[in-house]
C-alpha cells in the first residue's frame, strides 16, 4: 500500500528543518536587527533610541567611508576585469584539446582553494622590499629595480588587485570553460567552412554565446570584491595611511575598535543593499528578456 504524499515527504522535511530554522530565525532576524540598529544611537551596546537617518548622514559625511567606497570600486573593476579576461584566455587555451588538461586545470584552480589570508601572506612576502622580489632582483645586479608597491599609497591598491586576481582567476576560468564546452559543434563547422580564423571566433562570436556564464562569473566576483576584508587586513591593514581602506574593514573597525554599533550597522546595511542589487539586477534583466522574447514569439 502506497503511503500518502505528505508522509513520503516527511523525512525530507525533517532533514531540512535545521536549515529552515537557520534561514528564517537566525539569518532573517539578524538582517532585520542589523537594519533596525542602523537607525538607532547604539554605541558599545545596542539600544532602541530611534534617530532616523542620522547614522547614514554621518556615514556618507565620513572621509574614511568615502575613501573606502572609492577603493572598493577601483579594486572591484580591476579585479573583476582581470579575472574575467585572464580566465577567458585560460579557458580558451584549455579548450584546444591539449594534453594533460586535467593537470593544468588543477594547477589553475589550486589558488582558488586557498583562503585570502594565505594568499595575502604569500603576496606580502613577494612585495616586501627587504626579502621579496625587489631584493632578489637587486641581488642579481639590478640595483635600481623597485617593487615596493605595498609601501606606497598610490600603488598599494594595485598590489591587492594583483593578489586577488591571482587567486580568483581559476573560478572564472572554470565557469567559462564549461560554457565553451557547451558551444554547438555546428558553429565551429560553419566558421571553418566560411574560412573564419579561429581566434576571431573566440573574440567576436563565442563571448556572446557564453554570456550567461560570463555574467555568472562577474556576479560571483563582484560579491567577493564588495566583501573583501581579510586580504586587505593581511597585506596592508588598510594602509599606508588609509589608502587601502575598504567598506568591510570600516564595519569591523567601527564595531570592535571604536565601539560604534550604530555606525557599523549602517555601513553593513549599505553593503547589503549593494550585494542585493548585484544579485537582483541580473535576475530582473534575465526575466525581462525572457518575457519580451515570449511576447515576440506569441506575436
Amino acid at each position: 500500500m502506497a503511503l500518502p504524499v505528505s508522509l513520503r515527504r516527511l523525512p525530507a522535511v525533517i532533514a531540512m528543518t535545521p536549515t529552515i530554522f537557520f534561514v528564517v530565525v537566525v539569518l532573517c532576524f539578524g538582517l532585520l536587527w542589523t537594519v533596525w540598529t542602523s537607525f538607532t544611537s547604539s554605541k558599545l551596546l545596542p539600544n532602541n533610541e530611534f534617530i532616523g537617518l542620522e547614522q547614514y548622514v554621518r556615514l556618507f559625511g565620513s572621509d574614511l567611508w568615502q575613501v573606502a567606497v572609492v577603493n572598493v570600486a577601483v579594486f572591484g573593476l580591476l579585479f573583476i576585469g582581470g579575472c574575467l579576461a585572464l580566465g577567458y584566455v585560460l579557458a580558451v587555451l584549455l579548450d584546444q584539446n591539449i594534453r594533460f588538461e586535467d593537470g593544468f586545470r588543477t594547477i589553475f584552480l589550486m589558488s582558488a582553494s586557498l583562503s585570502f589570508v594565505v594568499t595575502g601572506i604569500v603576496w606580502q612576502w613577494l612585495f616586501d622590499p627587504t626579502f621579496g622580489i625587489q631584493a632578489a632582483v637587486r641581488d642579481w645586479g639590478f640595483s635600481g629595480f623597485r617593487f615596493d608597491w605595498l609601501t606606497r599609497k598610490e600603488t598599494a591598491i594595485y598590489a591587492l588587485v594583483g593578489a586577488g586576481v591571482w587567486q580568483a582567476t581559476g573560478l572564472g576560468m572554470v565557469i567559462m570553460l564549461a560554457g565553451l564546452r557547451g558551444v554547438d559543434q555546428d558553429i565551429w563547422n560553419a566558421t571553418r567552412v566560411d574560412g573564419v580564423a579561429r581566434w576571431r571566433v573566440y573574440v567576436y562570436v563565442i563571448p556572446a554565446m557564453i554570456r550567461p556564464m560570463i555574467a555568472t562569473a562577474a556576479v560571483l566576483l563582484s560579491l567577493t570584491a564588495i566583501k573583501i576584508y581579510d586580504l586587505v587586513v593581511v597585506m596592508t591593514g588598510g594602509g599606508p595611511g588609509i589608502s587601502t581602506e575598504v567598506p568591510a574593514k570600516y564595519v569591523m573597525d567601527m564595531l570592535f575598535q571604536r565601539s560604534n554599533l550604530g555606525q557599523a550597522t549602517s555601513a553593513a546595511t549599505i553593503m547589503l543593499l549593494a550585494i542585493s542589487l548585484l544579485v537582483g539586477l541580473p535576475w530582473v534583466i534575465v526575466r525581462l528578456r525572457q518575457s519580451r522574447s515570449a511576447r515576440e514569439g506569441q506575436e
